[in-house]
């Protein structure tokens, strides 16, 4: 089975999180966290950064990952790291997405994630409700 490993931002800002929608691709309409293809002898930090520059627009801090997802899609095995970091400088400009969103923690499931990221989010939902209380 192909192999892809990707890098994933937890943008967060206070007690949301920034989602993004795929407008392209057998996921089209479906949400994630942006990200994307480690470039080969790429540090993952390094990647995220750039990918988030290419998707956005945006500079951010990448802050301590969050976690690792594996997960096999029909076509291929997902490698997926998840950091969380925020936004250094600019404002999110949607250059390869459909459409975004901030979501709080009880917003997280008024979206279709990706089946890739909904490990990510029940991980979040718990980490949001944790800052909030």
């Amino acid at each position: 089975m192909k192999k892809i490993e990707v890098v994933a931002a937890i943008i967060r800002e206070g007690n949301t999180i920034f989602a993004t929608q795929r407008g392209y691709g057998e996921f089209e309409g479906m949400w994630e966290f942006p990200g994307g293809k480690m470039e080969a002898d790429e540090l993952p930090e390094a990647a995220l950064a750039r990918e988030i520059r290419e998707e956005l627009a945006v500079e951010v801090c990448v802050g301590e990952r969050l976690c690792t997802v594996d997960y096999d899609y029909p076509q291929f095995h997902l490698t997926m790291h998840c950091f969380m970091c925020h936004i250094a400088a600019g404002v999110p400009q949607l250059l390869e997405h459909k459409s975004a969103r901030w979501l709080s923690a009880s917003e997280l499931d008024a979206v279709e994630w990706l089946p890739a990221d909904i490990e990510v989010v029940h991980l979040l939902r718990k980490t949001l409700q944790n800052i909030t209380h």
